[in-house]
């Protein structure tokens, strides 16, 4: 028997999937608890179509992020923190300080997404912004006594 998954069943297949399993199985225990339903070609081609749209929408996703990421890539941030008398910098410069800057240039990133170690020095450095899997942007940190 076809039946088409609402959630997903360990052994049997994931949310979505059309599979085919024994009457027994269906009937006493995927149907019954409403882990599945019946799969009718009404609800065969749903189920395609929606997961056509996912896909169209996860390709305009990787699309986007990937402008963004060239638009990010070899940009400079100046970040202007306070410092002593001989150049020693108070703190460090962390990931919230650069998603500040960025957010200053126009480019809302989240901190989480800005990967470089705490800088204590002043001068610049690279850091990394992972916008997902497989794209990635990199940029010039410049720090500078404010």
């Amino acid at each position: 028997m076809k039946v088409i998954l609402k959630a997903d069943v360990k052994g049997s297949g994931k949310k979505g999937d059309i599979v085919e399993v024994s009457d027994g199985y269906a009937k006493n225990f995927l149907i019954k608890k409403g882990l599945a339903e019946a799969a009718t070609a009404s609800g065969i081609n749903e189920v395609t179509q929606q997961k056509a749209a996912a896909a169209y929408h996860k390709a305009e996703e990787i699309k986007a992020q990937q402008a963004l990421a060239a638009a990010l890539n070899g940009k400079t941030v100046v970040v202007k923190i306070k410092v002593g008398e001989n150049g020693k910098v108070f703190g460090s410069v962390t990931a919230q300080h650069v998603a500040q800057a960025l957010a200053e240039m126009g480019f809302e990133i989240d901190k989480k997404k800005i990967k470089m170690d705490g800088l204590k020095t002043l001068g610049s450095t690279q850091a990394e912004i992972r916008l997902m899997e497989n794209v990635t942007a990199k940029i010039t940190v410049n720090v500078e006594a404010l």
